[in-house]
């Protein structure tokens, strides 16, 4: 990183990286989760739900690709070795093992619900601290809420086919 670049930052360098990379470590997590997720979903509405498990997937790795970024931009190194995600993670891993659209749906919902956890907590941490850092975490944070709402709504959705098909 530049030294003034780093000279700006009014936080804990080594602890940013420690934030960072917990984040990191669960959009990969969350990823793979959405990913196997949409191969293997089953039950009323599976395309719809596949293709937004998919798209989400998508924006995840690209979560992880701006978080990878940041991290050496601060002179860091991304966790290498996937072992490490399930530790560094705050966010749970729930495999995709009952493929069962509410299922996943929930799994994913609380996995959401964790993330903007982990980008509201980094911002509060970078908050007049670190512009950039904060910015990231926003960007992120944003398309973070936009998935819980996506994700909701789908389980909404599938909520009412199935009480209205069982009348």
């Amino acid at each position: 990183m530049g030294s003034k670049g780093r000279q700006i930052i009014g936080i804990d360098v080594d602890e940013l990286l420690r934030m960072l990379n917990a984040a990191y470590a669960s959009e990969w997590l969350a990823y793979h989760q959405y990913w196997l997720g949409a191969k293997l979903v089953k039950g009323p509405m599976k395309n719809a739900i596949a293709a937004e498990l998919t798209l989400h997937a998508t924006e995840e790795l690209s979560h992880a690709t701006l978080l990878t970024g940041r991290i050496i931009q601060l002179g860091g190194t991304p966790v290498v070795d996937p072992k490490e995600w399930f530790t560094l993670s705050p966010c749970a891993y729930d495999a995709p093992a009952d493929p069962y659209v509410s299922v996943v749906l929930d799994q994913n919902i609380a996995g959401e619900q964790c993330a903007i956890t982990v980008y509201n907590q980094l911002m509060t941490a970078t908050k007049d601290k670190d512009m950039v850092t904060y910015n990231l975490a926003l960007t992120i944070l944003e398309q973070e809420v936009e998935h819980e709402e996506d994700l909701q709504s789908l389980k909404e959705d599938l909520e009412l086919m199935v009480t209205r098909g069982s009348r």
